[in-house]
């Protein structure tokens, strides 16, 4: 049965949270340097004010997308905008790193009740393969549109604004969707499905968070046991939660479909294509702003080539898919992706930016397209009724990656910055302000400006070396993360045949 016109309307609205999630990142992106100055938080609390929210929502979307099986996936998407917006607010006007992170945090389960709703809606509203193809790849575009009118929207925010006002543009957002959601969006719930298992629910949440805080200690402070321990508790914990779902009737994700090889290996290259995507676009941000000196408004203006190129990539990789194994688009994607990583590893303090713009283009063409075939392979092997449960999953494998990318590839270059600035303090700069220094870019500008002006601009100009030379090795890492993954996944899917050839 194809879709009719009220279907694609139903698809605009649903486009709406997309659209804002996406916003949600960017522009936090760039209110970084102007939170940091208000807050002064130390470097491992900025990476968890950055993807506080990401984790949560990771770990929440199980439950969300099978809460949404069960008590409709239209309600579960209108109370979580009623939530987000609320959040939203409460974020706003933080007055301290904690309080952000932990506005953060709840944004992020608001987000969590958001992304498995619009997938699993577009599943039951698209039910032709074509239709339902071009439907993945027009809410795949609306992040990336998000993605481009995030920064140019909070670069003026940033320009006239406090750097809270950038959380006030989910506001009239979501009331939007309230509105218009009842209206043209359907109800839809599996009739079969069991009780939510509240300890399952836990387990998901609880096993992401210990091993994210031992790698952000690790980067921030050095090895020890408390990080370690924090590590291997978050893996034995996620050891559990499988094993529970094995056993229980109704389980809150559905093992089952990660025996079909398309649907495992999609999974896994949405978390690591974004786990190297995010890491890097993370310190792309603050290059622009903090080594190139640029307002964020005009920051947000370069960045808006690559976001464009994204859409393109995006809506392109469907109709080559009807000619291409899913395989083959996806290993190219990739392998286009670790070109343009390849291309960001020669940016340097001197300069870059046409380098900077150039190689993010052909990341995002090669990340989107990668993302488009990931997530339309995920739903088309979920039968309906389970569209809920394979749409989280696919969203927390994204949401995943992306808080993976600033921890983990965040952390390396974190650790390649403190350890450039280590021995870097030139004579004459006071203990305490040495430290702050070391701790992150934005803190040795604020000491710089403090400091005599021979001794300020020395410390400056090492901090912005050092942290190019974070940005440097932080794409060489995300550079082989996706040449492997294009390997993996050109050998594993091979099998997987055209889909359509009309």
């Amino acid at each position: 049965m194809r879709a009719t016109r009220r279907e694609w309307i139903g698809l605009a609205v649903l486009a709406l949270p997309c659209l804002l999630l996406a916003m949600d990142l960017t522009v936090l992106y760039l209110a970084v340097p102007s939170l940091t100055a208000d807050l002064n938080p130390s470097s491992a609390q900025l990476l968890w004010i950055v993807d506080a929210y990401g984790f949560l929502i990771a770990g929440s979307l199980i439950t969300m997308g099978t809460l949404g099986d069960r008590i409709g996936r239209r309600r579960l998407l209108l109370i979580g905008g009623a939530a987000f917006a609320v959040a939203s607010t409460l974020a706003a006007f933080s007055r301290s790193a904690e309080m952000l992170i932990a506005t953060r945090a709840l944004l992020g389960v608001a987000g969590a009740t958001l992304m498995p709703s619009t997938l699993a809606l577009i599943r039951n509203m698209f039910h032709d393969e074509t239709q339902r193809s071009t439907a993945i790849s027009l809410w795949v575009t609306s992040f990336t549109v998000g993605n481009a009118i995030g920064p140019l929207l909070g670069g003026f925010m940033l320009e006239h604004f406090w750097w809270g006002s950038v959380f006030l543009l989910g506001v009239p957002v979501m009331g939007l969707l309230l509105l218009l959601g009842p209206i043209f969006l359907p109800e839809s719930r599996d009739p079969n499905a069991g009780r939510l298992d509240i300890t399952s629910a836990a387990l998901s949440l609880v096993a992401i968070l210990p091993s994210i805080y031992g790698i952000k200690q690790i980067a921030s402070d050095g090895s020890s046991t408390a990080a370690a321990v924090a590590i291997i508790a978050g893996i034995l914990i996620g050891a559990v939660f499988v094993r529970r779902q094995k056993m229980l009737r109704d389980p809150i994700i559905d093992l089952e479909l990660f025996r079909v090889p398309a649907f495992r290996t999609s999974v896994g290259a949405q978390l690591i294509a974004l786990i190297a995507i995010a890491g890097a676009y993370f310190f792309t941000v603050q290059y622009l702003q903090l080594v190139l000196d640029l307002s964020p408004l005009i920051a947000g203006m370069w960045l808006l080539p690559p976001t464009i190129a994204g859409m393109f990539g995006s809506m392109l990789a469907p109709v080559v898919a009807r000619r291409v194994r899913p395989g083959s688009v996806m290993g190219g994607g990739l392998i286009m992706a670790a070109v343009g990583f390849a291309m960001l590893t020669q940016v340097s303090r001197e300069g870059g930016l046409p380098l900077l713009v150039g190689g993010f283009i052909i990341v995002s063409i090669g990340i989107s397209a990668t993302m488009t075939i990931t997530t339309d392979l995920i739903v088309g092997v979920a039968p309906p009724e389970r569209a809920g449960a394979a749409s989280a999953i696919s969203e927390t494998s994204s949401e995943l990656g992306l808080a993976l990318g600033i921890a983990i590839i965040g952390s390396i270059g974190t650790a390649v910055y403190r350890r450039d600035m280590a021995d870097a303090i030139p004579d004459g700069v006071p203990a305490e302000a040495a430290d702050a220094a070391r701790d992150t870019l934005g803190s040795a500008l604020a000491v710089g400006a403090r400091l005599p002006a021979q001794i300020g601009s020395e410390l400056s100009e090492l901090a912005r070396a050092a942290f190019s030379h974070a940005l440097q090795i932080s794409v060489i890492a995300a550079a082989i993360l996706v040449t492997v993954l294009a390997g993996v996944v050109i050998v594993t899917l091979k099998h997987i045949p055209v889909r359509n050839r009309n």
